[in-house]
């Protein structure tokens, strides 16, 4: 179920984090007793982590961007992959002062930590999710964010009179096909929220396509798109780019080699 270094890391959560232990305890073999309470909590922890719960839901917080984030199964528990993404940004936009559209928030991981890391910014961030928004708006309270919350269909957004525009526009949106499902772990499948995951089979770059048609209308001349993607859509992805008269399209891996990113700008 679990490998060796998962196991560790696990153990050293439940001992460190949750029970307020030090992790040179275990590893001095001293006296390491857990009151009654404690092992009935203990047991309650390994249950559920035999019903394959991730270890960030029954802790109620994930680590993203060295900032805590507040997390429960209406949420996608943040990646690393994502981390690499906002920190593209960060680099790209330092002493911008850049106004940033965060589409699909969930967590609130990535507005909130641009908000933090380029506290000059200007950040909005849409949901379509009530539970989303309300984790997203905890978490900025909890780290002192900035970040404006709105609940927003990212699918059902229609142009209207826009009076601000943004420089940026970032998304790591649902681009998970059903195929692929089979290649999934259970700890994804039967707890992150499929609403959060998913796309039609039959349109993989459902939420890319609006997202940067919304973009055409809400990113000033000269704006970036940064998107999170399926790393086996990225050709289509850039087709799909060039296609609405994007320029400057840029496929990024990520740290394992994946095609991870995608970059364009508005002409």
């Amino acid at each position: 179920m679990f490998t060796a270094g998962e196991l560790r890391n696990i153990t050293l959560m439940i001992w460190c984090d949750i029970f307020g232990r030090r992790a040179t305890d275990i590893y001095l073999g001293k006296d390491n007793d857990l009151s009654p309470k404690e092992l009935e909590e203990l047991e309650n922890i390994v249950d559920r982590l035999l019903q394959h719960e991730p270890i960030q839901y029954i802790r109620k917080e994930a680590n993203f961007c060295g900032y805590t984030f507040g997390v429960e199964p209406g949420v996608l528990i943040p990646r690393p992959e994502t981390e690499e993404l906002v920190e593209l940004i960060v680099r790209e936009s330092a002493k911008k002062n850049p106004r940033i559209l965060d589409i699909g928030t969930g967590s609130g991981c990535i507005a909130i930590a641009l908000s933090l890391l380029l506290p000059e910014a200007d950040v909005t961030a849409w949901d379509i999710s009530d539970d989303a928004l309300r984790i997203a708006r905890k978490n900025n309270e909890s780290l002192k964010g900035g970040v404006n919350f709105t609940k927003q269909d990212a699918l059902a957004w229609e142009a209207g009179e826009e009076s601000e525009l943004y420089d940026i526009i970032v998304s790591n949106p649902p681009y998970i096909t059903p195929s692929e499902k089979e290649e999934m772990e259970r700890n994804v499948l039967d707890w992150e929220p499929e609403l959060a995951l998913f796309v039609p089979q039959n349109d993989p770059l459902l939420f890319y396509r609006k997202i940067s048609q919304t973009g055409q209308t809400l990113l000033k001349p000269g704006g970036t798109l940064y998107f999170e993607i399926n790393r086996a859509y990225a050709s289509e992805m850039k087709a799909m780019l060039l296609e609405l008269n994007y320029t400057g399209i840029e496929i990024i891996k990520d740290i394992s080699g994946n095609d991870r990113i995608a970059k364009a700008t508005k002409r």
